[in-house]
């Protein structure tokens, strides 16, 4: 049996991290640029919009679809960053372990 308890603290350890590393990651922020930084886009650990800069040059009569490019462009850098800060996040928190079981994926 004491190899089931050996599985079952580690399982808890596990979960422990798993849950450290969850709060982490919902700290997390990236920030995306397009247009030569002249649009940011930052996103926050889940993905939700926390700020958005335009420069004011992009403000004329007439360039709404560029701007609007711009915006979408810079929220795919953003995202695309927070996305890689939260895959090592987890790889920190799991030790690597998604890696030894192909195919698993974990809840969040």
């Amino acid at each position: 049996m004491k190899d089931l308890s050996d599985i079952m603290r580690q399982a808890q350890e596990m979960q422990k991290r798993l849950q450290e590393a969850q709060e982490r990651m919902d700290q997390l922020t990236a920030e995306g640029a397009s247009g030569g930084g002249m649009v940011k886009v930052t996103l926050k650990g889940k993905g939700e919009l926390h700020a958005l800069s335009i420069d004011p040059s992009l403000m004329t009569p007439g360039d709404r679809e560029m701007v609007e490019d711009l915006i979408k462009a810079a929220h795919a850098d953003a995202r695309r960053k927070l996305d890689e800060a939260m895959a090592n996040a987890m790889k920190d928190a799991t030790g690597g372990i998604g890696g030894m079981l192909p195919g698993f994926k974990l809840p969040f």
